[in-house]
């Protein structure tokens, strides 16, 4: 196995300082320029970084179709949805430890319809619209906020409904898909979507991403 610690921004080469794999520095949330290159030298990316800087590594890696044979590690540098789904240690050093010389295991990764990927959670506050999950109507009309995640089947959504009683309906399935009124509420993986929403879809990928969890 060839890794490398792929730092992102200045909170990523702190945390990376002392690793016993090479580090390459890049920007945060880096792109092609960045991490194509890496896919031809490396058969391991630790991702020393935000969830929103490990999204942006895997949308190359899946991109150039390198999911069966790169495998990736993650260590986290601020509070993480995507680490806590996978249980990755909360402790620096281990997780550093595990992400570069651990197993890697197939986990389901989620993308949608834009090209994007999702691994921690994506969250939409105050829309009007309609939603599926799979086949089932996961809501129609109001809904206060829709949380959207990866799970073992694919995707798993939250629905809120109800401006004072509040109440929430939990859908699991392969893809769910939203079309609303135009909002700019839309967040995924800690990055704002920057332009205002009215569909979205996310959906189980066809291959399976390879994540060093123990």
């Amino acid at each position: 196995m060839r890794g490398t610690v792929v730092a992102c921004g200045a909170a990523g080469q702190r945390a990376a300082a002392g690793a016993e794999l090479p580090v390459t520095a890049v920007g945060t949330r880096p792109g092609k320029p960045e991490i194509d290159s890496l896919l031809g030298e490396y058969d391991r990316l630790v991702v020393a970084g935000t969830d929103g800087d490990l999204a942006a590594v895997v949308v190359r890696i899946m991109r150039r179709e390198r999911l069966s044979d790169v495998s990736l590690g993650y260590l986290p540098v601020a509070p993480s949805p995507a680490a806590a789904r996978w249980r990755l240690p909360a402790e620096p050093s281990a997780a550093l430890a595990l992400a570069a010389g651990g197993a890697d295991t197939a986990v389901p990764l989620v993308r949608d319809d834009t090209g994007g990927v999702l691994l921690g959670a994506a969250r939409l506050e105050a829309v009007k619209g309609q939603a599926y999950c799979d086949e089932q109507v996961a809501f129609d009309g109001e809904a206060a906020a829709v949380e959207i995640a990866p799970d073992d089947a694919g995707v798993l959504a939250r629905v809120t409904r109800g401006r004072f009683l509040k109440r929430t309906a939990i859908f699991h399935g392969r893809a769910f898909q939203i079309g609303c009124l135009p909002t700019s509420s839309l967040v995924i993986d800690g990055i704002p979507a920057g332009r205002e929403t009215t569909r979205r879809t996310w959906y189980r990928h066809t291959a399976d991403l390879r994540l060093v969890r123990g």
